[in-house]
């Protein structure tokens, strides 16, 4: 006889409803051993995915929202109180054994606003996204802002605007973040 843990079966019914959902709904797939928080809001709009690895905890107040792109989220990674994650046009994607401190916002998108003959709410948004490599830590009230990539075992300073990519193995601070100092040894 087979005995199956809560978890387990809870982790193969949300996979069946998913499959079964794929089409016609958006999705949100989790993985084995997360810990999401009730306060958490996720939300995957019509043809659109949030995927959430392994042992992932997204805790507190925090939001997760596709806007018609996506989220993709890796294992071991922790996604702390308030934070807002959105996935407007190419989406967000965070790799593995990420660190995202509480008050932090990754937007992948950007206003167009080059008219001045009408509203700026009007002229809708355009999307490079943003990819955070693995064994990245970003300190808290970051902001994350469209098109950049930040390299895998970066750190971002608490407080920053990061408007830029940065390479592997960084340490960025400020508003707007600059580079103070690299990993190596």
């Amino acid at each position: 006889m087979i005995k199956l843990s809560f978890a387990n079966i809870n982790y193969i019914v949300k996979k069946i409803i998913s499959h079964l959902f794929k089409k016609n709904f958006g999705v949100v797939l989790i993985g084995q051993g997360c810990k999401i928080s009730n306060s958490a809001l996720i939300n995957a709009e019509l043809n659109c995915i949030i995927e959430i690895g392994d042992f992932t905890e997204i805790l507190h107040g925090c939001l997760l929202m596709t806007y018609g792109g996506s989220i993709k989220i890796g294992s071991y990674c922790s996604i702390n109180p308030y934070t807002i994650i959105y996935g407007h046009g190419s989406g967000t994607i965070i790799g593995n054994n990420v660190m995202i401190a509480g008050h932090c916002m990754v937007i992948p998108a950007n206003h167009n606003f080059s008219r001045i003959d009408i509203p700026i709410n009007q002229q809708g948004i355009h999307s490079n996204g943003i990819i955070i490599e693995d064994d990245v830590w970003i300190g808290a009230g970051c902001q994350i802002l469209d098109g950049i990539t930040i390299g895998k075992g970066s750190i971002i300073a608490a407080g920053s605007v990061l408007n830029k990519s940065t390479n592997p193995y960084s340490v960025m601070a400020g508003i707007p973040a600059k580079l103070i100092k690299t990993r190596f040894v």
